[in-house]
């Protein structure tokens, strides 16, 4: 079946108003503070989240957009500070400015079926920015609207959700919270059954701030060899690794590893094919940057109603040359280490480096960056049409510097196997050695090449 394309979507009836507005009296604050996790430089930026969802026989004469659309402006009755706008005060610190402004919601049409998307659905998703249209003078940090949501109708019974999210408000966690509650009060809740936690200050600086612990991922490299990834030929595929897949990179291993995570396992195979893929100097430090969510690493662990980002960055560091040229143990090694380095000590630390040194940008110089979001349950969110067929991330490379970035998302493929597809942005030059390095590394053995040879682990982009 063929696929929508840019020129194929057909989407008409775009409209941009009204607004989301809440629903109600707030009682809100005027002004909420983010904390120094927030609203530091390497967050500042719109990360777009997509949702698929199929026809439900039970929801026909229902309108998705009516629906959500009503359910979100209740939603902001509780998360208010969303409705609001964000300003930026001495210091850098940001600040929520609670209007009631409302968020930006847009319906759209689209003369497509879910279908046509394709047997197994995955980034790159095909149209895109016609999915998440990029309304004019919307797209900045400071003084716009901080949510972006796009309810797109198919002619097959289905829709799309898709969202833009400022960074700064919400991490993984806490943006499905806000979906999660816009889902319950869609079915009929009068409430979320989890209630938002601002608290913001748990979060923030101590007085006086003292940096207690080496934080090598806010390390300033200089870029002196122009290593910054390429923004003119860039190329996105998606990569799934099934039980077969994982089951291939374990034999990398020597038996006192063989029990690692599946998460520590991808990471150091992912972080040493695309090191050699991007060929730096051998002597050069390449990084990698594990998302550690810290809610259950504080004691008491963070209230289960905070939705702010409460995660860090820790990183390991090597030499290209031993990354590469060294066993997938020893990047493994590396990995693991470093995910155990994330207390609240560190995120105590984290908050003291950013009002000390002006709330600097994590260092993407030669590093690769990975967020699980396995388990953060995109996928369960349910407005009342059940559970999404796709439910994450809309793509890798997002953030300020593209390319640096990729998700592992759970994934269920086309023969019904359930895995991880990890959306890859890299140069096209780069990904050419990338997926050559990655199949050389699931080959099981001698008899199982002519079988890797036919069957590419990648995904072809649909764009």
């Amino acid at each position: 079946m063929q696929q929508p394309t840019g020129s194929s979507l057909n989407i008409y009836n775009y409209k941009a108003e009204p607004r989301a507005d809440p629903a109600g009296e707030t009682h809100a604050p005027r002004t909420q503070t983010l904390s120094d996790i927030d609203d530091q430089e390497g967050l500042r930026f719109q990360i777009p989240v997509i949702q698929f969802y199929r026809r439900n026989p039970a929801m026909d004469g229902k309108d998705p957009v009516m629906v959500i659309r009503d359910a979100v402006a209740r939603a902001l009755v509780f998360f208010y500070p969303f409705a609001g706008r964000l300003r930026e005060g001495s210091g850098r610190k940001l600040v929520v400015d609670c209007t009631g402004e409302g968020v930006l919601f847009i319906e759209a049409d689209a003369d497509v079926t879910l279908q046509q998307f394709g047997d197994a659905l995955q980034p790159p998703f095909p149209c895109l920015e016609e999915l998440l249209y990029d309304v004019p003078w919307s797209g900045g940090v400071v003084n716009c609207p901080l949510l972006l949501i796009q309810v797109t109708r198919l002619t097959c019974g289905g829709f799309i959700l898709a969202l833009r999210l400022n960074h700064t408000m919400s991490d993984a966690a806490g943006l499905v919270q806000f979906m999660s509650a816009v889902g319950e009060l869609a079915r009929g809740a009068e409430m979320p059954s989890v209630p938002p936690v601002w608290q913001r200050d748990l979060l923030n600086a101590r007085d006086p701030p003292h940096v207690s612990c080496t934080h090598h991922e806010y390390d300033d490299v200089p870029d002196t060899k122009g290593t910054l990834i390429p923004l003119d030929d860039m190329v996105h595929r998606s990569f799934f690794f099934g039980a077969a897949e994982i089951s291939a990179l374990r034999r990398h291993l020597p038996p006192h590893l063989r029990r690692c995570s599946i998460f520590e396992l991808l990471t150091a195979c992912l972080w040493r094919c695309r090191t050699i893929a991007i060929s730096p100097e051998p002597n050069e430090e390449v990084r990698i940057l594990c998302i550690v969510n810290s809610r259950i690493r504080f004691n008491p662990p963070l209230p289960a109603g905070y939705y702010g980002n409460a995660f860090a960055f820790p990183v390991a560091i090597s030499t290209a040359e031993k990354l590469s040229k060294n066993p997938l143990a020893y990047a493994l090694e590396l990995v693991r280490k470093t995910k155990a380095d994330v207390t609240e000590e560190y995120m105590k630390s984290v908050a003291d480096l950013m009002v000390i040194r002006g709330r600097p940008h994590f260092t993407v110089v030669r590093t690769y960056l990975v967020s699980d979001v396995t388990h953060a349950g995109f996928g369960d969110v349910d407005f009342g049409w059940g559970k999404a067929a796709y439910g994450g991330p809309a793509k890798g490379g997002v953030g300020a510097i593209p390319g640096v970035a990729s998700f592992y998302i759970p994934f269920k493929n086309k023969k019904g196997e359930n895995g991880i597809v990890v959306p890859i942005c890299l140069a096209a030059n780069a990904m050419e050695v990338f997926v050559k390095e990655l199949e050389m590394m699931l080959k099981r053995d001698d008899d199982d090449l002519r079988a890797v040879q036919k069957h590419s682990v990648f995904i072809a982009s649909a764009l």
